[in-house]
């Protein structure tokens, strides 16, 4: 089975997004790319993930042709696409519609520096993408568009949900996660008062520290941020 590794990793993190909270039901997606073939595996459309074998994970290149695989793949791919002709080093990508993330997006609030976490992100603050209907052409090259003006990690997408990508699916998911929990701090800090946003210079200094954070690393292996 083509990309067989890629395809059950994909399995193993979309339980991951059922048991982490980050989703429901079907909605979400997962997807990794393989630089070897240029080929990215992707969740199908529909499967609880639950269900979803590694045989059900659909590889496809990056111009939507399925290259392997009986299901139809995830509406989003070209969302995850994107992703890949965008961001030379992006390998993998989670889509998700976490309730704190999604409600800030439907709220037309920013994902910003309430809590230094954020800058798990590479930004002070995550862009929002503005709304399209989801699984189309038009909020594919809306997301490319949006990343092409920002090193973000992450982007939130207007009354739809979030979006990240990293060099490894660890990664990816860890950013999901950091910013769904800096999306609850931040809603729970409005619910008190005006959130005390840090400066860009506060987040600057904070993403430099980023760089060592964590144990020395060995044979390349990074950090997986702040949830890692």
């Amino acid at each position: 089975m083509l990309l067989e590794e890629i395809r059950q990793k994909i399995v193993d993190y979309g339980n991951q997004l059922i048991s982490s909270g980050l989703t429901i039901g079907t909605a979400g997606n997962i997807s990794m790319y393989d630089p070897e073939t240029g080929y990215m595996a992707i969740s199908p459309s529909g499967i609880p993930y639950a269900q979803t074998t590694a045989e059900d994970v659909v590889v496809m290149d990056l111009q939507g042709n399925i290259v392997d695989g009986k299901r139809k793949p995830s509406s989003e791919n070209g969302l995850h696409a994107a992703f890949y002709l965008e961001k030379p080093e992006a390998r993998a990508v989670v889509h998700a519609h976490s309730m704190y993330c999604t409600t800030l997006a439907c709220a037309g609030v920013d994902l910003k520096a309430t809590h230094y976490a954020i800058a798990d992100t590479g930004v002070a603050t995550v862009p929002t993408v503005p709304y399209f209907t989801y699984g189309t052409p038009e909020l594919a090259d809306a997301v490319r568009e949006c990343l092409h003006h920002t090193d973000s990690k992450a982007l939130l997408m207007a009354n739809h949900g979030m979006v990240a990508y990293g060099d490894s699916l660890e990664k990816a998911f860890a950013v999901a996660m950091t910013c769904e929990w800096c999306a609850q701090v931040e809603w729970r800090a409005m619910a008190i008062s005006t959130p005390n946003v840090l400066s860009d210079e506060q987040m600057a200094e904070v993403i430099e520290h980023y760089k060592t954070y964590g144990q020395a690393k060995e044979s390349g292996e990074k950090s997986q941020g702040y949830f890692g």
